[in-house]
């Protein structure tokens, strides 16, 4: 049985990666901060509830030693790492000139350093076990820019540069890496926005409606699943042909 893990899945397009993962057959570790444990369990009541498995385990992705210990935990419940979905992450709203140093390096802290201290603890661990396959949560504002989110749109646009390195670097390991972009979707957060905020978002979309969670887990999944066996170093848009 395929074992990974799913950071940010208390709710979201976290919740849904670790929903569908465990939809597939694969034991999942559902991971989120001590804060969003609720939530955690709750995404683990619901893979239970359909016939899954599945076990919640607290990460701050943003401490190097916690993104080690959640891989630890992951081999110690089910004995293997095959799949990891980097998705913890978080957005600060401000034009540069105003954004503080502090505000900045939170950003980075969780968007980049969380996704480069989670793969350096998943490689070795896949790379013991015979390969697997890593996603990471970019965005759209990882490909174009977006005023008033310099800070988020640096993240996202480094963790596409890493995720391609990382794909580069560890190819003949048969370990696969690969980003998805999403652009508007539906999530407690987007569901709080100011209508003029909210309304406006798709319009850029080809396909002019907010997304489902489910449907950007698809294609983590499909993308950690062995029909993309042949792709790595992607940045893939799941963006409604935002990027079109």
């Amino acid at each position: 049985m395929r074992a990974g893990l799913v950071t940010g899945a208390a709710s979201g397009i976290g919740r849904a990666s670790a929903i569908a993962f465990a939809a597939t057959g694969a034991s999942v570790v559902v991971s989120d901060l001590e804060s969003q444990r609720e939530g955690g369990e709750e995404t683990v009541s619901r893979i239970a509830a359909a016939g899954g498995t599945a076990t919640f385990v607290t990460c701050d992705v943003a401490v190097a030693q916690e993104c080690q210990a959640l891989v630890d935990a992951t081999l110690e419940h089910y004995g293997r790492l095959d799949f990891a979905h980097n998705n913890a992450g978080i957005d600060h709203a401000a034009l540069i000139v105003d954004t503080d140093d502090v505000d900045f390096e939170r950003v980075l802290r969780v968007n980049v350093w969380g996704v480069w201290s989670g793969m350096k603890a998943q490689i070795p661990a896949m790379i013991d076990g015979g390969g697997g396959a890593i996603v990471n949560t970019s965005s759209l504002a990882g490909v174009i820019g977006a005023p008033t989110l310099g800070a988020y749109v640096a993240s996202k646009h480094a963790v596409l540069g890493l995720t391609k390195t990382a794909a580069k670097e560890h190819a003949a390991q048969n370990i696969r890496v690969n980003a998805i972009c999403p652009a508007a979707v539906r999530t407690g957060i987007t569901d709080k926005l100011p209508p003029e905020i909210h309304d406006v978002l798709p319009e850029i979309q080809a396909i002019k409606r907010y997304a489902e969670p489910e449907e950007i887990a698809a294609a983590v999944v499909w993308l950690c699943s062995d029909a993309a066996s042949f792709v790595t170093g992607v940045a893939m848009p799941v963006d409604g042909g935002a990027t079109a």
